[in-house]
C-alpha cells in the first residue's frame, strides 16, 4: 500500500524541480505565480484575491472560530549561473534558485495541502503567503501594502539551512538574522600632479584613513555586548597612473543584531568620515540607505515552535544567528511571529552556483508548518 506521505513527497519534489528549472528574478515572478496558483487550485485550496500581479495568497478556513495566522514562503531566484549538473538545472540563463526559495515554495504548498485535509483541526484561518522579491528586500513591504496582513495576528516562516541535517529544526528567540544597510561616502579633495602631491589634497589617502577608522567604531564606540560588522566593499578613484584625482567613492554594508547599534552607527560613521576629511582640508559626503531591520523572533512562540518539532519526532537545536538579511524581518516589525532554520543537508552555502539540498526535507517542512499552524491556532 502506497503511503500518503510518500505520494505527497513525490508531488512536492515534482513542484520543486519544476520551479528550479524555471527560476525568475525578483518582481518578475509571473510564471512562478501562475504555477503556484494552478497547483493550489488543483488541490481545491481557496486563493484570496488581493491587488497582486505577482505572488499568491491562499487561505485555509478552519472548522472552528479563532485567529488568522499566516505562513510565508518566498518565491524569487538570483542572478547566478547554475553549476550543479542536476538534470533539472535552470533553463533560464544566468538565473538560479541558489537560495532554496523553490524548496520554501514547494514545502508551503505541501503545508497548504495537508491543512486543507486537516481543516477540522484548525481554529480560525491559516493564510499562506507566497511572497515575491525577498532577495531585493521589497517583497514583504509589497505584500503589506496590498493589505495581505490585515487581520493576521501572527506570522511564521523558515529558511533552509544547509549545515543542518534533514529532520533538524533550529529555533531561537530574539534576533536571528542581522539588519542590512548600505552606505556611500564621497570624498572630494583637490586633484593635481602625482609628482607634486603637496599642491593637491589626495582623496585616496583620505579614503584609506577613513576605511581604517571606520573599524574602530565597532571596537571603541559600541557596547562590547553588541554585534556589528562594517565592511567597505568598493573603493573607486582616479583613471590614470600619474594624476591625483579630485574624488574617491567608498561603498559598503553594515550588519548588526541590535536595534540600538543600528541606530547609532550611521551618525558615528558620518562623524568619522567628515572629521578625517576636514582634517586634510577635504570634504566627505556620507549617505546611508536603510535596507532591512533585524529579524527579531517573538519570544512567546519559541516554546510552541520547539514543542511542535518534538511532537513530530524532529530534532530541535538552538539556531545560530546569521549575519545575512531576510525581509521576513519586516513582517515582525508589524505583527508577532517566528522564523526557524530548516535542515536540508546541503553541500554548499546559500547563493553558491552549486547550491542544492536533500529533497526529503520537503515533507519535513510541510509536516512541521501544518502542525505548527494547528498548534498555534489552539493557543
Amino acid at each position: 500500500m502506497v503511503d500518503e506521505q510518500d505520494l505527497l513527497l513525490k508531488k512536492l519534489v515534482d513542484y520543486r524541480r519544476e520551479l528550479h528549472e524555471h527560476p525568475e528574478l525578483s518582481m518578475k515572478e509571473y510564471k512562478t505565480t501562475d504555477r503556484i496558483r494552478r497547483w493550489l487550485q488543483e488541490a481545491g485550496i481557496t486563493i484570496l484575491e488581493f491587488p497582486l500581479e505577482i505572488g499568491v495568497v491562499a487561505e485555509i478556513a478552519g472548522a472552528q472560530p479563532g485567529p488568522t495566522i499566516a505562513l510565508r514562503a518566498d518565491i524569487d531566484a538570483l542572478p547566478i549561473q547554475e553549476n550543479t549538473g542536476l538534470p533539472f538545472s535552470s533553463k533560464n540563463d544566468g538565473v538560479m534558485h541558489a537560495c532554496g526559495h523553490d524548496f520554501h515554495t514547494a514545502s508551503m504548498i505541501g503545508a497548504a495541502i495537508l491543512l486543507q485535509k486537516r481543516k477540522n483541526e484548525v481554529k480560525g484561518n491559516v493564510r499562506i503567503i507566497f511572497q515575491p522579491a525577498e532577495e531585493i528586500a521589497q517583497g514583504a513591504t509589497f505584500i503589506e501594502k496590498a493589505g495581505v496582513l490585515d487581520g493576521v495576528e501572527a506570522i511564521f516562516g523558515m529558511h533552509n539551512k544547509p549545515e543542518l541535517p534533514v529532520g533538524t529544526i533550529g529555533v531561537r528567540e530574539g534576533s536571528l538574522m542581522a539588519s542590512v544597510d548600505r552606505f556611500e561616502i564621497e570624498v572630494t579633495g583637490v586633484g593635481g600632479h602625482a609628482g607634486i602631491p603637496n599642491n593637491s589634497i589626495d582623496p585616496i589617502v583620505i579614503s584609506s584613513q577613513i576605511v581604517t577608522a571606520l573599524q574602530s567604531i565597532v571596537s571603541r564606540n559600541l557596547s562590547s555586548f553588541h554585534n556589528a560588522v562594517i565592511s567597505v566593499t568598493r573603493m573607486t578613484s582616479g583613471n590614470t597612473w600619474n594624476v591625483i584625482p579630485e574624488k574617491a567613492e567608498l561603498e559598503g554594508t553594515v550588519r548588526t543584531f541590535q536595534k540600538k547599534a543600528r541606530e547609532a552607527i550611521p551618525e558615528l560613521m558620518k562623524r568619522t568620515a567628515e572629521g578625517i576629511a576636514q582634517s586634510f582640508g577635504a570634504k566627505a559626503e556620507f549617505r546611508w540607505y536603510p535596507y532591512m531591520p533585524v529579524l527579531e523572533n517573538t519570544p512567546e512562540f519559541k516554546k510552541v515552535a520547539a514543542e511542535t518539532a518534538v511532537e513530530l519526532g524532529y530534532e530541535v537545536v538552538e539556531a545560530e544567528q546569521s549575519p545575512a538579511g531576510e525581509d521576513f524581518a519586516h513582517y515582525l516589525t508589524k505583527i508577532p511571529g517566528f522564523f526557524v532554520w530548516m535542515g536540508v543537508d546541503g553541500p554548499k552555502e546559500w547563493h553558491h552556483p552549486a547550491f542544492t539540498l536533500d529533497e526529503n526535507a520537503l515533507i519535513v517542512a510541510a509536516n512541521y508548518f501544518t502542525q505548527l499552524a494547528i498548534n498555534v491556532s489552539h493557543k
